[in-house]
């Protein structure tokens, strides 16, 4: 049925029963709206790294990885391997976010700048987790169509999975998101893996797959031409900036008991994902010489038409395992995110402007309405965009435009709500200056304004790739476009009242105690005295702490940790 055995199926109806009973068992952990929104932070190391880990890693981005390497050989890695250079800085941040002691990072900048700076981020935010979702369910629903033959439509399977992580995510919130996600974790490493021995067998090695690259380039961890070490050093500071704004983010960093667990879970779960990547990437890079004529159009469908290739010819229940894997992959995250989206949208719109003083029953299902109504957003994006690296490529670019507002208002006193504003505009509108505007009438397209086409000739060779202004060129515009106006306009207008951040950085500083109580955000428990100042730069309108033991081990330890693995990709890929 639908290209699948009944064998397969069975594997499949496990798992989807299995998986929503734990989502709906979780569901009697929601007491408060807390529960709901950031799962009371009860969770120990191996929870939350399986929370990041399923949280992070997602089928499309499989999708987009075998993809891109099938066209450009192994530096195609960096499409998402981009985060391996911020992985490090994971191990500094999460703490941050534990000590906020809040539920959404537009709790943050509310706290730094004002509740006009929190609607703007409420509003990226909100675009940001709509488009993430749309994302995963066409590059998920590309794989289960390819890997079923064409027997099931990208339709049908965006609505099935909808349904699925939809249901026990509005019943469970952010618990049943990281009790499921530690299931759908090991299923999404074992996703990863399955189909590499049997890919290298039918290539015949290394050897064998050498034989049949045309060119010793796409053996290049960096290639000549469009990934370079200058694409990757700068797209990976933009996925930096960026990543602090995710609107997951704050859930995925502070559900933890204390500050260790953040740290660990964050920056362990994100290590076992760059290693997934790399299996990615070689799914593939093999892919060239078992499937060695794809079509322009079938491109995306490289990591299904694989499966769908090989499994069949090793073992009966494989094609269900491998599709049980790539639903727990689109359904760990997907839930998590609709329950992010929930809570930006009630804790931070709902609760304060529109509906105050109510029982956290009623926000609690204001905030199950959200999560379906942010669903059905993605929903709409994810039939309508182009392509999966399309559409990743924008992701990037949206999920920076606060990141500036966000460090630079975590270090420097004098940023103000006028300078986050001013910021975050200037960076939009670099981005749209540089890019192309235009929108589908009765098929057509009509093109409102087209950088590339009025300035792209005249630009010096060095910023052009493909006749386009290269991306890593277009972000270094945006980001000191919104740099530049974040510095100007803060220093021209009115200091932020130091009342407000005297309150903000004591917190900042403040270690989280052992049990500490939930309470409002930026708000320490009573009896709990701030930490004592300590930074590097003397200056009261710099806020820039000193380095701990703690924090400096973990920092450079996970960068050998990064090396040990580009060391090994370059040691396998090498002649």
């Amino acid at each position: 049925m639908f290209g699948v055995q009944a064998f397969d199926w069975a594997i499949i109806v496990v798992y989807l029963v299995g998986i929503t009973a734990i989502g709906l068992w979780a569901a009697r952990r929601v007491k408060s709206a807390a529960s709901f929104f950031i799962g009371d932070r009860k969770f120990g190391k191996w929870m939350m790294m399986f929370f990041m880990f399923g949280t992070g890693t997602h089928s499309d981005q499989a999708v987009g990885v075998a993809a891109q390497t099938y066209k450009v050989g192994v530096s195609g890695i960096w499409i998402e391997w981009l985060y391996l250079f911020v992985t490090p800085f994971y191990w500094l941040i999460a703490p941050v976010f534990r000590r906020m002691r809040a539920v959404t990072t537009a709790d943050y900048f509310e706290m730094r700048y004002n509740p006009s700076v929190s609607m703007l981020f409420v509003t990226i935010g909100l675009l940001q987790l709509t488009f993430f979702i749309g994302m995963m369910l066409k590059g998920t629903s590309a794989m289960l169509m390819a890997v079923t033959g064409g027997m099931i439509n990208q339709y049908a399977a965006i609505a099935a999975m909808t349904v699925m992580f939809v249901a026990y995510g509005i019943a469970g919130g952010m618990a049943a998101a990281i009790f499921t996600d530690l299931v759908q974790g090991l299923l999404t490493v074992i996703l990863s893996f399955m189909i590499i021995p049997f890919a290298v067998s039918a290539a015949g090695g290394m050897s064998g797959l050498r034989e049949q690259i045309a060119s010793a380039d796409m053996l290049k961890l960096v290639a000549p031409g469009g990934i370079t070490i200058f694409y990757v050093a700068i797209v990976s500071f933009n996925a930096l900036v960026g990543w602090v704004t995710q609107p997951h983010t704050m859930a995925n960093c502070a559900a933890g008991r204390t500050e260790i667990e953040g740290r660990i879970g964050t920056t362990c779960g994100m290590l076992l994902k760059r290693i997934c990547i790399v299996a990615w990437m070689f799914t593939g890079l093999f892919a060239i010489a078992v499937l060695p004529e794809l079509r322009k159009e079938q491109i995306d469908q490289t990591y299904g038409l694989m499966a769908h290739k090989l499994l069949p010819t090793i073992a009966p229940g494989l094609i269900g395992l491998f599709i049980a894997s790539m639903l727990a992959s689109v359904m760990s995250s997907c839930d998590a995110f609709m329950v992010a989206s929930a809570g930006l949208f009630t804790e931070n719109c709902y609760k304060k402007f529109m509906v105050k003083d109510r029982p956290d029953k009623h926000y609690v299902l204001v905030g199950r309405v959200t999560s379906l109504v942010v669903v059905l957003g993605g929903i709409l994006f994810a039939v309508t965009a182009e392509s999966i690296l399309h559409m990743i490529e924008i992701f990037w670019k949206i999920a920076a435009m606060m990141g500036i507002a966000f460090w630079v208002g975590l270090f420097w006193r004098r940023a103000t709500a006028a300078g986050a504003w001013a910021g975050t505009l200037m960076s939009f509108a670099a981005w749209l200056f540089t890019g192309k505007l235009d929108f589908a009438v009765r098929g057509a397209k009509v093109v409102l304004w087209d950088f590339n086409a009025q300035f792209a000739d005249k630009l010096p060779a060095f910023m052009v790739w493909e006749g386009k202004l290269h991306l890593p060129w277009q972000m270094i515009i945006y980001l000191s476009a919104g740099l530049v106006g974040l510095v100007v306009v803060s220093l021209l207008t009115k200091r932020v009242p130091e009342e407000r951040l005297e309150r903000l950085y004591a917190c900042l500083r403040t270690p989280i105690g052992k049990d500490e109580p939930e309470g409002p955000a930026f708000t320490l428990p009573a009896g709990v005295e701030p930490a004592p100042r300590r930074v590097l730069i003397a200056s009261r309108d710099f806020e820039i702490p000193r380095p701990s033991l703690v924090g400096m081990a973990g920092f450079f330890g996970s960068w050998l940790a990064v090396a040990g693995l580009i060391g090994a990709v370059y040691w396998i890929v090498a002649p």
